[in-house]
């Protein structure tokens, strides 16, 4: 199995970008080989800075002389800048080259670079970023900020693809499906969610549970969380926002005073799942559920861990035929193309 890796892309590349793909090779999968993509000098100064070696048997550089900059303008960029890291490896997974393509990158570009070369699954015109967000249970949130405007046909889509992936790479069998609303009645919301609900009813192919108000989404009472992009980016970024709120507060009760801090040694153990559970890094990046190979937006600020687990994710979306199941459970309602 090949991944192909955007070596270039985020704020920690190469460094962690290569770290973390050399610590996926040595966890325990190997029959897995990474295609790097990006400047083949730097890549091989930062390996050998780092102590990186390069195996040729799980390793290959392919050169890219340019780097699509986060203040870019996606499609310009995906147009112009040919020879980047991100499009040549978008367009090495397109011909087959590689299995999966992971990058930190631009948010933006990925996502445009995805439709236009990738393509997309049918019934899917424009993908969604799809992300996995730590609460009472893990939860699949989407989309998180690629498509801000949506029609009722693509919200049902977003629901059906959504639960092929949390069924297909997280495990959770029959995953409950649920649409972002300010009140749990049918009748709630814009037109467009109030149609979007009859649609996501009515689908045999989810288990959908009905509307469910921002306040119930972290008690894990949903496994996806359907949403347009402006919603779903507002409900994420709030959700980042709480986690780090919340765990300053935690850090600065411990720290109070003698007897806090001797407190503290008697729930370390606890405070440590609790961080593990809270921490984004364990997912490792965002799948672009609808592009017709997978492709995962790992964060602009990963380090290698978040860099090995993202690998980790577009592993298992090859193994499990991600995106082949979604298209056939897509193709049900072909009237319903976004």
């Amino acid at each position: 199995m090949k991944i192909i890796l955007d070596a270039m892309g985020g704020d920690n590349a190469p460094a962690e970008i290569l770290k973390g793909a050399a610590a996926a090779v040595a966890a325990n999968w190997p029959e897995l080989a990474i295609i790097a993509v990006g400047d083949e000098a730097r890549i091989r100064a930062c390996a050998a800075e780092n102590n990186l070696k390069l195996d040729p048997e799980h390793f290959e550089i392919v050169h890219a002389g340019e780097v699509i900059e986060m203040c870019d303008e996606p499609a310009k960029a995906i147009r112009q800048k040919k020879d980047s890291s991100m499009v040549v490896g978008l367009r090495l997974l397109a011909e087959g080259r590689g299995d999966a393509f992971v990058s930190a990158g631009s948010t933006g570009a990925l996502h445009v670079g995805a439709s236009l070369l990738v393509r997309t699954v049918k019934g899917v015109k424009r993908p969604a970023l799809a992300t996995v967000i730590p609460g009472q249970k893990p939860f699949l949130l989407l989309d998180c900020g690629a498509n801000v405007e949506c029609r009722p046909a693509m919200l049902e889509a977003f629901g059906v693809m959504g639960s092929v992936y949390m069924n297909k790479v997280m495990g959770v069998a029959e995953p409950k499906v649920a649409l972002v609303n300010n009140g749990a009645e049918e009748s709630k919301g814009t037109p467009t969610y109030v149609e979007a609900h009859g649609l996501l009813r009515a689908n045999p192919r989810i288990r959908f549970i009905g509307n469910i108000e921002p306040r119930d989404i972290p008690s894990g009472a949903a496994d996806v969380v359907v949403a347009d992009g402006f919603t779903g980016n507002v409900v994420l970024k709030l959700t980042e926002g709480l986690a780090k709120f919340f765990s300053g507060k935690l850090k600065d009760m411990f720290k109070k005073s003698v007897g806090t801090k001797l407190g503290y040694l008697l729930v370390k153990g606890g405070v440590a799942d609790f961080k593990k559970s809270m921490d984004a890094d364990e997912y490792g990046g965002a799948p672009f559920l609808g592009a017709a190979k997978p492709v995962i937006k790992a964060h602009g600020s990963s380090n290698a861990r978040a860099i090995q687990n993202a690998i980790r994710q577009a592993v298992l979306c090859v193994k499990s035929d991600l995106c082949g199941v979604m298209a056939e459970n897509l193709a049900a309602a072909p009237e319903n193309e976004n």
